[in-house]
């Protein structure tokens, strides 16, 4: 790594210290310390929000053309820095090195995309049928303030600070306090990206001491949250007091039905590669997998020997194939939900305990298990682990009706060979995401997010800027 460490950025100003104690940063694979991160108090954030201010005035009064010119700037400088942010990302959240850069490219297209938002902005003009004219006109909707998760530390913030610098809005982001140098190498590409003072800005530290003092500023007039349900919950109820703008994009428990005419072999190697991908810490991961009677055997046996197959190890080893989980308290969720569901009658195929080659990190088996009762736990809640959950349906009706079982909506996928079965499987699938003999459902040029407790707006796509906008109309008459 380089010379660089966490830092917050408040004011065009990185502050690694702060009055606040300083968070140990603990890396998943071994256990060990990494780094230690400052973090930001009440002073801090009552500075960041008078900088937020002032930025407003002057940055929501940017041409849209010259606001796109720092956004590709972001992505120039993200892609310089493209190898150091991927090195921290793997070390802070385990996930192999091999394998970060690819996120890094992603969070890339977000800031080319909206950069091509930013020049797009148009509002209308309607004739009046009172005479004159009828003009709208997007404007900011004010300062956002972005919280995100640690499983995707690049891209889950690069898709909130993109479309807010691209609608003329300044952002104050609390990332998550697992990863303050991947978050600081962002904030670093930002300011040399040509993002003015106050911008963007980066809170590291607590939630408990950030988040409520950006909820209660009546000056945050947005909120955008990738995390679980039940926080989206928290800051939705504290969003009303101050009447906030708010975007979700909560947890998941995506469905998988496997229809008797898809190719069975090609779909258990994808769903298996997506399933482990990140250890299953992914909101958009296939989590139950309900799969036609006539071919589970096939399929089944398709997922164990991919599942064997993977390289559980160290995230800075070239032929690790999947790292740990991050933390220890999910590592141990896991794990008590895989002997729960065996407790319960499933068959455990493969993997179900730690390794026994590891003795220290956050590891746990790729785990496959067949014969799980629908209403065991693993198939109401998401696991967000390597815990591959499958069930047999005789009947297309039954396998989307029990797919669609949960109160979560973010993403759903299906396997067949047939037309006339994906066009019912997509409309019959309740899921803002869905995807038919593919998990590739993450585009910047694409809208991102789900319906009921899976959230509510979108990242990505030419509606995701809409959030960070308010239309002013204005009826215009002769003197």
């Amino acid at each position: 790594m380089s010379g660089t460490e966490p830092a917050l950025l408040i004011g065009g100003e990185l502050r690694t210290a702060t009055s606040q104690p300083r968070t140990d940063i603990v890396n998943p694979c071994t256990e060990e310390i990494l780094w230690t991160s400052p973090s930001a108090g009440p002073d801090d954030v009552a500075e960041a929000l008078a900088h937020a201010r002032a930025a407003l005035k002057s940055w929501s009064a940017v041409h849209g053309w010259e606001r796109a010119k720092v956004l590709r700037g972001i992505a120039r400088a993200m892609e310089r820095r493209k190898a150091e942010i991927a090195g921290a990302l793997s070390l802070e959240i385990g996930r192999p090195l091999s394998q970060s850069e690819g996120e890094v490219n992603i969070a890339i297209e977000q800031f080319d995309w909206f950069a091509g938002e930013a020049e797009r902005l148009f509002g209308e003009t309607i004739p009046s049928r009172q005479g004159g004219r009828l003009q709208s006109v997007p404007e900011p909707v004010g300062i956002v303030a972005a919280f995100t998760a640690w499983n995707f530390p690049v891209n889950l913030i690069a898709r909130k600070i993109a479309p807010a610098l691209a609608a003329g809005c300044p952002i104050i982001c609390r990332p998550s306090e697992q990863t303050p140098l991947t978050s600081t190498l962002i904030a670093l590409c930002c300011q040399e990206g040509g993002a003015p003072a106050g911008v963007v800005q980066m809170l590291l530290g607590r939630a408990d001491v950030v988040t409520p003092l950006l909820m209660a500023a009546d000056e945050v007039r947005k909120i955008s949250l990738t995390g679980s349900t039940r926080v989206g919950q928290m800051l939705l109820a504290e969003a009303a007091k101050t009447v906030k703008r708010a975007s979700m994009e909560l947890g998941g428990h995506a469905p998988v039905v496997i229809c008797e005419d898809s190719d069975v072999d090609a779909a258990a190697a994808q769903c298996a590669m997506f399933k482990y991908r990140n250890a299953g810490q992914v909101c958009i991961a296939p989590n139950r997998f309900y799969v036609d009677e006539r071919v589970a055997q096939r399929f089944t046996d398709g997922m164990v020997s991919a599942a064997r197959a993977l390289v559980v190890g160290d995230s800075q080893d070239p032929a690790t194939t999947m790292g740990p989980l991050t933390l220890a308290s999910q590592r141990d969720r896991v794990e008590a939900l895989c002997d729960e569901t065996i407790a319960e009658g499933a068959r455990c195929l493969a993997g179900g305990r730690r390794p026994a080659s590891r003795n220290k990190g956050f590891f746990f088996e790729p785990t496959v298990l067949a014969d799980v009762p629908d209403a065991s736990r693993i198939m109401r809640e998401e696991p967000f682990g390597p815990l591959a959950p499958i069930a047999t349906f005789r009947d297309l009706d039954d396998a989307i009706e029990r797919s669609n079982s949960t109160p979560y909506g973010l993403a759903a996928y299906a396997f067949t060979g047939s037309q006339q079965k994906a066009d019912a499987l997509s409309r019959g699938l309740q899921a803002g995401m869905v995807g038919i003999n593919t998990f590739m459902i993450a585009h910047a040029e694409a809208p991102f997010g789900g319906i009921n407790h899976s959230g509510m707006g979108r990242e990505g796509g030419r509606q995701a800027i809409h959030d960070y906008l308010n239309v002013k109309m204005t009826h215009f008459m002769a003197a």
